[in-house]
C-alpha cells in the first residue's frame, strides 16, 4: 500500500527565507547543468550545449516611467532555457514524485522544485526531448494548488531539442529582497554554481539576459578571477573534505574573504573570514596585485548533513562530552581548514600582518601611550589588526584587552593571599612577584590614560578661546564646562568629570564644591542668599595641627572662582560689573550665612575662614583698571594679577586665559614629554 503526499502539507514544511530569494532561480539553473551533463553522458559532447537566464520585469506600459540601473524595474519572473536532455518519461516520472532518488548521485535531494513554489505562483514547462529516433514536446504547468496539470504532449516536428521552465508570478515578499540588476543576479548566480566552473572542464556556457543586456557568466568569471584556483584535500575525523582556495580580482569582487560551505556542488552557507585569519583584512596583495580570498568546501559528510531546502546544515557549531571525539562539529571543520588558509596565502599574510602591527605601535606611539606599558601583557594575536584600522576602532580594541588585563588582575588579586594547596614557598613568592609587576603596567597605563586627558582638555580649551567662524568669542559657559559642570555639585558628578587643575592642582582635594548654584542650596551654607558663583569650594580639617599652645590654624578655607566670557571689556565699579567685587561679594555672603561642614557641623569663627578668589578672564583694558584699583601686582610673566585684601581676608589672583593654558601646560610638560606629547609654549601671548 502507497503512502500519499500532500503538496500542500510539504510545502508548509519547506522553508525558505527571504533573504533566499533568489534560491529557486538558482535549483533551476542547476538543473538546467545536469541536465546538459545528462545528454552528453548519453550522447557525446555537444558544442551547441547552453543555458540562456531571462529575467523577467513588470512593464510600465504607457506610463512612460523609464528605467535606470540604479532603480530597474521589479522583478516578476524568470526563463531558464538550457539545451539538456529534456522530459524524457523518466525525468517526468521523477519529476512527478517528491524527494526522488533519480540524481541523488549528483547531490540531488528532489525538493528543489518545492523552493519554486514556496517563491512563485506557479511554474510552466516546454521541453523538446529525444524518444528514441523521434523528438517529443511535452508542455505543462506546475503549482501549489493542482501540482501538475494541463499535461500535453505531442511530436515536436523539426523543434530542437531544449527546455523552458518559466518561473511565474514572484512573490513580493521575496522579489523586495533580492537584487535587482542583472549584474548583482549574475555575480550571485555564479558564486552559487561557483564549484562547476572552478572543476576540469568547466560549466556550460551560462547567458543572463535582462531586456537587450547580455551578461556571460564564462565573461564574469573571467573578470573576477585573479589567478587559478587550486584544490586540495584535508581529513577530519575520518571524513574527507575538499577546499578550493580562489582568489577574486579584488576591483570586481565583494570586499570580505569568505568562507564558502557547499552541499552538491551548491553554495550553501557563507561565513566572513575577517578577524579569523591574522593578516586576512580588507584588500591583500600578491605579485598580480590586489584580490580578495574565497575558500569553498565540498565533502560527502556536507552534502549528507545538508538540510533538504539547502539553506544550512545539520551540523552542531560545538560537540563537547560523550561524542566531541567522534561527531563533527562546524568548529572541527574550520580547524581543519584554517591552516590550510593560512598556508596557501602565507605571504600575503604576512605582510599585513607587519602592516598591522606598525598600526599599532604608530597608534600608541602617537596617540594612545597609556597603552605601552601593558602591549607585552596582550596576547600577540591580538595585536595583528586591520592595517587600514580607524583610530576609534583601535581605540576601542585596545581597551577590550586592558578591560580583560584588568579583570584578570582582579581575580589575581582576590586569590593572592592564599597560597594554592601543596604550593611551595618560592612558587608563592614568584606569584607574588609577577602579580605585582602586572598591577604596576596597569597603573602606569592608568597614569598615561590620566595625563593624556589632560592633554586633550588643554589642546580643547585653546582651541575654544579662538574666535569662531563668525569672528565672535565663546560665551563664558563653554569655559566654565572645560572646568566643572554647571549647575552641579561634588554630591552629583565624578572627580574625573571635572578639570578643576586646571585652575589650580589643590581644588581637586576639596570637601565640597559647587559649580553655578545658588548659595541657599548649598549643603555648607545656612545663607538665605541667591547669587549663583561660578565655583565655590569648602575645605575643612577634622584635626588641626597645632601651631602653639595659643593658636591653631583655621578649621576650614573657601575658594570662589569667577569666569568671564574672553575678551570681554566692559568692567567698572561696583559687584554687578566687577568680577573681582562679585568674588568678595559671595566670600563675604558665604561667610556671614554661617559655615558648616557637608554633614551638617557648623564650623566656628566662619567670619574669619581665609578666602582664595580667583577670577578668570582675559586682560582686557577695563580689568586691569579694576586690578590696578585694589593695587593688586602683575605677575612676571604680565598675564595675571595677584594680592591680599586685609578687609576681605582673602587672596585674590586675577588669571587671564592666556596663563590658564600656559600654567597649566607647565605643570603637566613632564609628564606630556614622557609620553611624547609635545604641547607648545604660548607664553606671551596676549
Amino acid at each position: 500500500m502507497s503512502i500519499k503526499t500532500n503538496l500542500g502539507g510539504r510545502l508548509r514544511n519547506t522553508s525558505l527565507p527571504l533573504s533566499h530569494g533568489l534560491m529557486p532561480l538558482f535549483d533551476a539553473v542547476v538543473n538546467s547543468i545536469h541536465s546538459i551533463e545528462e545528454k552528453d553522458e548519453l550522447s557525446g559532447s555537444d558544442s551547441s550545449s547552453d543555458i540562456v537566464v531571462e529575467i523577467e520585469r513588470r512593464s510600465q506600459g504607457t506610463l512612460g516611467i523609464g528605467t535606470s540601473d540604479d532603480n530597474p524595474e521589479e522583478i516578476i519572473g524568470f526563463k531558464v532555457t538550457d539545451t539538456g536532455i529534456g522530459f524524457n518519461e523518466e525525468n517526468m516520472e521523477s519529476f512527478e514524485t517528491l524527494d526522488t532518488e533519480h540524481k541523488v548521485a549528483k547531490g540531488c535531494r528532489g525538493v528543489g522544485r518545492l523552493l519554486w513554489l514556496k517563491a512563485f505562483s506557479r511554474v510552466d514547462i516546454r521541453s523538446t526531448y529525444s524518444n528514441g529516433n523521434e523528438l517529443r514536446s511535452r508542455e505543462f504547468s506546475f503549482d501549489a494548488t493542482l501540482g501538475v496539470s494541463d499535461h500535453k504532449e505531442e511530436p515536436a516536428g523539426n523543434d530542437k531539442r531544449s527546455t523552458t521552465v518559466h518561473l511565474v508570478g514572484f512573490d513580493k515578499k521575496y522579489a523586495g529582497k533580492v537584487p535587482k540588476r542583472p549584474k548583482d543576479i549574475s555575480k550571485h548566480l555564479l558564486e552559487h554554481c561557483l564549484w562547476y566552473f572552478v572543476r576540469e572542464g568547466g560549466a556550460p556556457v551560462i547567458i543572463v539576459k535582462d531586456g537587450a543586456e547580455k551578461i556571460s557568466l564564462d565573461g564574469l568569471y573571467e573578470e573576477y578571477m585573479h589567478s587559478s584556483a587550486k584544490t586540495e584535500e584535508i581529513d577530519v575525523k575520518e571524513q574527507k573534505f575538499s577546499i578550493t582556495h580562489i582568489k577574486f580580482h579584488a576591483s570586481v569582487a565583494r570586499k570580505a574573504h569568505m568562507l564558502s560551505f557547499c552541499a552538491a556542488r551548491r553554495l550553501v552557507k557563507e561565513e566572513k573570514l575577517n578577524d579569523k585569519i591574522p593578516g586576512l583584512y580588507g584588500k591583500i596583495t600578491d605579485n598580480d596585485g590586489e584580490f580578495v580570498y574565497s575558500c569553498y568546501v565540498n565533502s560527502a559528510y556536507l552534502d549528507e548533513r545538508a538540510r533538504s531546502e539547502r539553506t544550512g546544515f545539520d551540523i552542531e557549531e560545538n560537540v563537547e562530552g560523550l561524542f566531541a571525539s567522534e561527531e563533527i562539529s562546524l568548529q572541527d571543520i574550520r580547524d581543519g581548514i584554517f591552516p590550510k588558509i593560512k598556508g596557501f596565502l602565507s605571504e600575503p599574510l604576512q605582510v599585513n600582518i607587519e602592516a598591522g602591527k606598525s598600526r599599532v605601535e604608530e597608534f600608541v606611539a602617537r596617540e594612545a601611550p597609556k597603552y605601552r606599558p601593558i602591549l607585552g601583557r596582550i596576547p600577540a594575536h591580538r595585536l595583528i589588526v586591520d592595517p587600514n584600522i580607524s583610530s576609534k576602532d583601535l581605540e576601542i580594541h585596545l581597551h577590550r584587552d586592558l578591560a580583560e588585563i584588568e579583570r584578570d588582575l582582579l581575580e589575581k588579586g582576590q586569590n593572592i593571599m592564599n597560597p594554592v594547596s601543596g604550593e611551595n614557598t618560592e612558587s608563592y613568592h614568584r606569584r607574588i612577584k609577577d602579580y605585582l609587576e602586572e598591577v604596576s603596567d596597569v597603573r602606569k597605563s592608568n597614569l598615561a590614560n590620566y595625563v593624556c586627558h589632560r592633554k586633550v582638555i588643554i589642546d580643547l580649551l585653546e582651541k575654544a578661546l579662538e574666535k569662531n567662524s563668525d569672528g565672535k568669542y565663546v560665551n563664558e559657559n563653554v569655559i566654565h564646562e572645560f572646568i566643572m559642570p554647571m549647575r552641579k555639585d561634588s554630591n552629583d558628578v565624578f572627580p574625573e568629570n571635572c578639570n578643576l587643575w586646571l585652575l589650580d592642582e589643590r581644588l581637586v582635594f576639596h570637601d565640597y564644591l559647587a559649580s553655578d548654584k545658588p548659595i541657599k542650596s548649598m549643603a555648607v551654607s545656612n545663607s538665605k542668599e541667591a547669587n549663583e558663583p561660578d565655583i565655590l569650594a569648602l575645605n575643612f580639617y577634622d584635626q588641626p595641627i597645632l601651631v602653639s599652645e595659643k593658636q591653631t590654624p583655621p578649621l576650614a578655607s573657601i575658594t570662589v572662582v569667577e569666569i568671564k566670557k574672553p575678551m570681554r571689556n566692559d568692567a567698572s565699579s561696583g559687584e554687578k560689573r566687577n568680577p573681582i567685587e562679585q568674588t568678595f561679594g559671595y566670600l563675604n555672603r558665604i561667610r556671614q550665612g554661617g559655615v558648616q561642614t557637608p554633614q551638617g557641623r557648623p564650623i566656628p569663627n566662619s567670619n574669619d575662614l581665609p578666602g582664595y578668589c580667583y577670577v578668570v578672564c582675559d586682560l582686557t583694558k577695563s580689568i586691569i583698571e579694576m586690578c590696578k584699583t585694589f593695587d593688586l601686582t602683575e605677575t612676571s610673566d604680565h598675564l595675571g594679577y595677584f594680592g591680599f585684601h586685609k578687609a576681605y581676608k582673602s587672596y585674590i589672583e586675577v588669571v587671564s586665559f592666556d596663563r590658564l593654558v600656559n600654567s597649566a601646560k607647565e605643570r603637566n610638560q613632564a609628564f606630556f614629554d614622557k609620553l611624547g606629547l609635545p604641547v607648545e609654549n604660548n607664553q606671551g601671548l596676549g
